[in-house]
Formats: structure tokens, C-alpha cells, sequence
């Protein structure tokens, strides 16, 4: 069984800096496109940041360019999503997400993708 487990989340200032994990197990994701997105209240979920499956490309949203950095560790089938000078409006679920097809280009769309975690919340305090 996959399962996607996303931690890291929690209350912070504005500022401040986070970083969220998201463990797999079940099945190795090292050479998938995995991917990060959110959903605030009261509205869709939206695309963060993301990986080809080779991981030499990435893209960002435009909202968290230069403040969010995607990686990920192999070796410990985890990906991360590294958050510095958080904002009020990053306050949202945070929802990790991995593909079985295999793409060069970026997956941007929630259908893209077949496994979700359960999602953590982050929450910054103006």
C-alpha cells in the first residue's frame, strides 16, 4: 500500500521558516514527478512547486518563487518543501503529491497526479 505522509507543518510569524517532509513508503518515488501543493480556506487547491521525474527540473508558483525550494532524498524516499519569509497568505493545507507516469516536463495539475498525502497544515501569524 502507498502512503504519503507530509510533517513539518505548524504556527509561525511572518518571516519565519519552515520545512515540510513528506515520507513515502510502498513504493520507491525516486524517478517519479512528485510535487507540492496547497489549499487555503474556502478555496481550490493550488499548484506550489514540483520535480520531473529526473529531478533536474523544477518550477514554483509564482507567489513563492525565491522563498520556496523543493528537494528530495533518495536514499530516504522523502521529498521537501523548504519555506523561508513565510507570509500570511502561505497559511494553507500543504498536500504532497507523486505521479507513476513519468514526465521530463512539470506536472502542474492535480490530475497529474495519482498518490496525495493527508496534507499538513502551516499557519503565519501577521
Amino acid at each position: 500500500q502507498v502512503q504519503l505522509v507530509e510533517s513539518g507543518g505548524g504556527l509561525v510569524q511572518a518571516g519565519s521558516s519552515l520545512r515540510l517532509s513528506c515520507a513515502a513508503s510502498g513504493r520507491t518515488f525516486s524517478a517519479n514527478n512528485m510535487g507540492w501543493f496547497r489549499q487555503a480556506p474556502g478555496q481550490a487547491r493550488e499548484f506550489v512547486a514540483a520535480f520531473s521525474w529526473t529531478g533536474s527540473r523544477t518550477d514554483y508558483t509564482d507567489s513563492v518563487k525565491g522563498r520556496f525550494s523543493i528537494s528530495r532524498d533518495n536514499n530516504k524516499n522523502t521529498l521537501y518543501l523548504q519555506m523561508n519569509s513565510l507570509k500570511s497568505e502561505d497559511t494553507a493545507v500543504y498536500y504532497c503529491a507523486a505521479a507513476v507516469r513519468r514526465s521530463a516536463t512539470i506536472y502542474y495539475t492535480e490530475r497529474e497526479y495519482d498518490y496525495w498525502g493527508q496534507g499538513t497544515q502551516v499557519t503565519v501569524s501577521s
